[in-house]
């Protein structure tokens, strides 16, 4: 007999059932069972249905009359179906993920008892990203193992989908009501497999992609769906109150269904005038009438709403709503009032400053939009205050960054009055990125951007063909904000030819290297071994930093790799790295293994470069920094096609690349196993990627900014570039254990 059997049962637009079916067939579980129920007559669904019944022996198609209701489809594909669980899924709403199939039969096959239900975690799909988390990780991880809903009441918040649960077929078999009856639906059935189960298991993992509609969507499906639940909620307390559920059981209940009452209220633009009324008076029939006895109301204005629901006062509540209502439009218009009247304080402060004299020794830094202290910037300003430290240093800090700062660091926050005023009379500003538009570039004062990194990723102007990367860019403003750049850093000669297209403007570009990279080839080896030891990373042990890059066609960074079950193939002797975009402050979702270390939110970057045996990325222009290091770099592209249509490059890494090239997990976690990660063909490539993209960085980059730019030395005088096969890299770990 199959474990599972995956059940796709409903109307929905031909293009969603594609979908759905595809993403099942997809799955590589042994012994999966496949039931499509499609309408008995000739049409598009039949003939998709039939088309992967043929190609896929798994797949069983369960014809049904045309217009039959949703639980009688549901009854014959059950009928159908020989696994020991049942997956329900809705082909309009839900698809499988990658590997879902694989993952929930493994969950079952470790456990020593089978449970009624297992429940898992699911990702919601909105039309700007199809994985944007549940919210109900942290609840299924204090689950865990086998329960009795008795012990775990707070198991009915996961949302009631009838996908994000297996259902055993013994409790179908036990209870053929269930899904035998007309007028269930997904609300009740959810609910009512978890009231009817003796074990149900919990597991984080997650088994299904449930699309959200548009609110406009929601209001098009009419108001049936709305007043479809009060019955789904009475059979519910019905059957709770038959199954003698404890009162806890039946108090979470009563809350889940007041709840989404009182939510559909709030929603009051997805139900006509007309039908508000009604609701709410069937909404307070039930709040009354389901009421455990002894049962507390929630405090502060969701409990006033409670009872005021409860008691029927449909005016009592309309007058609430619209108190509530002028005080938020208050708010917001004080808020706006404010906002103004600071606005204007700001302008007015910020003139004032710029009739000041130009402070000479004064240099304003900031990094990343106030992130603190980093990146090029920190490097320079580091190496100014050895070189000319009469130059007083203040940097731009957010607020939530100011505790990170090393301890007595000037420092200024956005907005404040003595950050217009030393902005409006510092001498030298210095950028990672620009400047407010607001700024002013006042005669005699020296503008620096710095640049973030080497450009693989379409940048400046040349993004205007590329509406997911340039979304919300004004060029205009752009190209204003860069023509107050005096000088802008390059590290090769292929940034170089790109700043100047891509930023067209009237500053000098100087070719002396990216002073972050300079700690590269100043490193020591007990560099080497601190960086490592703050990481708890033991001697002997592989360390990877894998750092993909941001994608702009993802509103949510989700990594693009199975990172415990990558480290689980690696083995004991490989700890996995993981550092997100600096647009993310960590990984979503907790980390569930002892060797892989979310050090997205650690500074600074270069450390880990510095600890780490190897790099894995994708298109991160860490890896143009990285290879300053001469370590093995491995490039990830799973979505090369779809990151090049939607964010643009200025050439194919994965036709020059610093290392191999893989497109699937399995692929690299081959070559990681194997030692093709770091062979000749590996060296090879990271030698002529290096004497391309390391041009100028050779340790000494930060040096000939301040000399040229803070000292007024002239280009003669500078340290010259040193040639690549002349440049000594930081130790890698193996030789700093040696040292």
């Amino acid at each position: 007999m199959p474990t599972l059997s995956v059940i796709v049962s409903g109307h929905a637009p031909h293009s969603r059932l594609r979908t759905c079916l595809d993403s099942v067939t997809a799955q590589t579980a042994p012994d999966l069972d496949i039931v499509v129920t499609v309408p008995d007559t000739d049409g598009p669904q039949r003939a998709l249905a039939a088309l992967h019944e043929v190609s896929d022996p798994r797949v069983t198609v369960v014809p049904v009359a045309p217009g039959a209701p949703a639980t009688t489809a549901r009854a014959a594909a059950a009928d159908a179906a020989s696994g020991a669980y049942l997956q329900f899924l809705h082909p309009a709403t839900d698809r499988l993920p990658d590997g879902a199939a694989t993952a929930l039969t493994a969950r079952l096959d470790a456990l020593r008892e089978a449970p009624d239900v297992l429940l898992f975690d699911h990702h919601h799909a909105h039309w700007w990203d199809d994985a944007v988390p549940s919210g109900a990780t942290d609840l299924l991880a204090e689950a865990g193992a086998t329960v009795t809903l008795a012990d775990r009441p707070a198991l009915l918040d996961v949302a009631p989908l009838l996908g994000n649960r297996l259902i055993s077929a013994r409790l179908l078999a036990d209870h053929p009501e269930l899904i035998g009856t007309e007028g269930h639906d997904e609300l009740y059935l959810s609910y009512a497999v978890l009231l009817l189960a003796r074990r149900v298991t919990a597991t984080t993992a997650v088994g299904l992609v449930r699309h959200k509609d548009r609110p406009t969507q929601r209001r098009a499906a009419g108001p049936e769906q709305h007043f479809a639940a009060f019955g789904q909620y009475e059979r519910l307390h019905q059957l709770a109150q038959a199954a003698a559920a404890p009162t806890a059981l039946r108090a979470r209940l009563y809350d889940r269904m007041v709840g989404d009452y009182l939510a559909t209220l709030a929603r009051r633009d997805e139900l006509p005038p007309a039908l508000l009324t009604e609701y709410f008076r069937c909404a307070a029939r039930h709040t009354a009438r389901f009421r455990p006895e002894g049962h507390r109301r929630p405090g502060g204005l969701d409990g006033v709403r409670h009872a005021l629901l409860g008691r029927g006062a449909h005016l009592g509540y309309r007058l609430l709503r619209i108190a509530n209502d002028k005080r938020r439009a208050a708010q917001a218009a004080a808020a706006t009032r404010a906002e103004q009247v600071t606005a204007a304080r700001t302008r007015h402060r910020y003139r004032r400053a710029l009739r000041r004299s130009v402070d000479q020794d004064l240099a304003v830094f900031s990094a990343y939009w106030g992130r603190g202290v980093h990146c090029n910037p920190a490097a320079i300003a580091a190496e100014l205050a050895e070189l000319a430290p009469d130059i007083h240093q203040v940097w731009i800090a957010a607020p939530d960054r100011v505790p990170l700062l090393p301890p007595g660091t000037d420092h200024v926050i956005p907005g404040t009055p003595r950050y217009w005023d030393v902005l409006a009379r510092a001498k030298y500003l210095v950028n990672n990125v620009n400047f407010p538009n607001g700024v002013v570039k006042r005669p005699g004062t020296v503008h620096v951007q710095t640049h973030h990194g080497t450009p693989l990723k379409r940048m400046g102007v040349d993004q205007r063909d590329y509406p997911a990367a340039a979304q919300g860019l004004n060029l205009e403003a752009l190209l204003e904000r860069v023509d107050r750049w005096d000088y802008s850093l390059s590290a090769n000669s292929h940034s170089t030819e790109t700043w100047q297209r891509a930023y067209p403007a009237g500053y000098r570009t100087l070719d002396y290297g990216y002073p972050r990279n300079d700690i590269h080839y100043r490193a020591t080896a007990a560099d080497v071994r601190t960086a490592r030891a703050k990481l708890g990373i033991e001697p002997g042990r592989r360390a990877l930093l894998y750092a993909p890059t941001h994608r702009d066609y993802e509103a949510r960074w989700r990594p693009r790799l199975d990172l415990p079950r990558l480290a689980d193939d690696l083995g004991d002797d490989t700890v996995l790295l993981v550092r997100g975009h600096y647009f993310h402050n960590r990984l979503p979702g907790p980390v569930r293994h002892d060797r892989v270390l979310d050090v997205t939110g650690y500074d600074p970057v270069e450390e880990l470069a510095l600890a780490a045996d190897a790099l894995i990325t994708d298109y991160s222009s860490i890896m143009f920094d990285y290879a300053n290091l001469d370590r093995p770099i491995v490039l990830h592209t799973d979505d090369w096609e779809t990151y090049t249509a939607t964010r643009g490059v200025y050439f194919d890494i994965t036709a020059e690349p610093p290392g191999h090239v893989t497109r699937t997990q399995d692929e690299l976690t081959g070559i990681l196993r194997d030692g093709t990660w770091c062979d000749e063909a590996a060296a090879k490539q990271r030698h002529d990627f290096r004497l391309r993209f390391c041009e100028y960085d050779d340790g000494r980059a930060a040096e000939r900014v301040v000399r040229r730019v803070f000292l007024g030395e002239g280009e003669e005088s500078l340290p010259p570039v040193l040639p690549l096969e002349r440049r000594t890299p930081a130790p890698t770990p193996e030789e700093a254990t040696r040292r």
